[in-house]
């Protein structure tokens, strides 16, 4: 089927409407409309060139809620009718140890990425800038009754990056967390370690942000451009994640964590992070990088941020207002993250 669409043509050109085709829908696909689809740094990256080459033209987009509107035959988990999520993947291999064990995003085949990636069929994928989209089955989330469904899609994205290592390295009470940086990735994880039960430091460039961490659930907020904030924090921090996606001083970072500590990666900076040894060997801590969860951590993510009343803090956009939002992202000039009115696109 033949559906609308925002597109980059090619790389650093501006978005435009278009339209693509979308596969029929197979015995284990589901057809969704898409109510909203959040605007990821991700996406930027991608049709800009930063992480390479992409199959050009591509529709972006990682962080779609909307309704089921045709399931196929196999189909069980979801019904006509269903509000449901699609995040940063659509497939893998479903046989790997990695997929076995629930963490498809290591699929050793390489999972199928929403958008710019190789379709089962062969077919370039094509994101949630879009009215509809066929996945299939075993990649759709359930949207738990009651979420907002614009603040809800940044999750797919945003909420389970931070969640994943939130989760894995224990946060929460006894804890103390800090989160480096106050984006659309930082304010999602303040809000998660807050409701994890964790003490939670926001570290973040300047003060301007302050007013809204600690209404976002942050204890305490300082200054990483005054020096004096590393002296102060030395060996505080039982974990560390760090948002940013530009280069930082991690041997910095690291001295603040305390004795078998983390430092967890989850920005995508172009450039190497060097880490000197010691920073490591000196208290017994780690350095490590972390992405999305597996598809079950997802929805154990979505499940508590409705259990929890977490839900992203929005600005929602029409369709023609992207490459503006665009700019917006690189200029810092958004609070918290944009979304996507796909019901504009016509």
């Amino acid at each position: 089927m033949r559906v609308n669409a925002y597109a980059a043509p090619s790389a650093g050109e501006p978005l435009a409407a278009t339209t693509i085709e979308r596969r029929d829908v197979g015995a284990r696909d589901v057809l969704i409309e898409i109510e909203y689809a959040g605007i990821c740094h991700s996406d930027i990256h991608t049709v800009n060139g930063d992480w390479g080459p992409q199959p050009f033209p591509v529709v972006p987009g990682h962080e779609i809620v909307g309704r089921v509107t045709e399931v196929g035959a196999e189909v069980t988990r979801h019904r006509v009718g269903d509000r449901v999520g699609v995040g940063c993947m659509v497939g893998s291999c479903g046989e790997c140890d990695s997929c076995r064990r629930g963490d498809e995003q290591y699929c050793a085949r390489g999972m199928v990425g929403t958008y710019a990636a190789t379709d089962r069929d062969g077919t370039t994928t094509q994101g949630g800038y879009s009215t509809h989209v066929v996945v299939d089955a075993d990649f759709v989330l359930s949207v738990p009754e009651g979420m907002d469904p614009a603040a809800t899609a940044p999750l797919l994205c945003a909420g389970i990056t931070m969640y994943a290592p939130l989760r894995r390295w224990g946060a929460g009470a006894g804890k103390k967390v800090a989160i480096v940086g106050l984006g659309g990735l930082g304010h999602m994880g303040v809000k998660i370690a807050h409701a994890l039960g964790a003490e939670v430091t926001v570290l973040s460039q300047s003060l301007k942000k302050q007013e809204d961490g600690l209404r976002l659930g942050a204890d305490h907020y300082f200054a990483t451009s005054d020096p004096g904030t590393f002296d102060a924090l030395a060996g505080s921090f039982d974990l560390i994640v760090n948002t940013v996606s530009a280069a930082v001083d991690v041997n910095a970072y690291l001295g603040l964590l305390a004795v078998d500590g983390t430092l967890v990666n989850v920005g995508a900076p172009p450039e190497p992070l060097p880490v000197n040894a010691m920073a490591l060997i000196s208290g017994r801590r780690s350095f490590a990088g972390s992405m999305i969860g597996g598809m079950a951590l997802t929805q154990e993510m979505l499940d508590f941020c409705a259990e929890h009343g977490i839900v992203s803090e929005v600005e929602v956009i029409r369709a023609d207002e992207v490459n503006e939002a665009y700019e917006r992202v690189l200029a810092s000039d958004v609070r918290y993250r944009f979304v996507i009115d796909t019901s504009t696109l016509g």
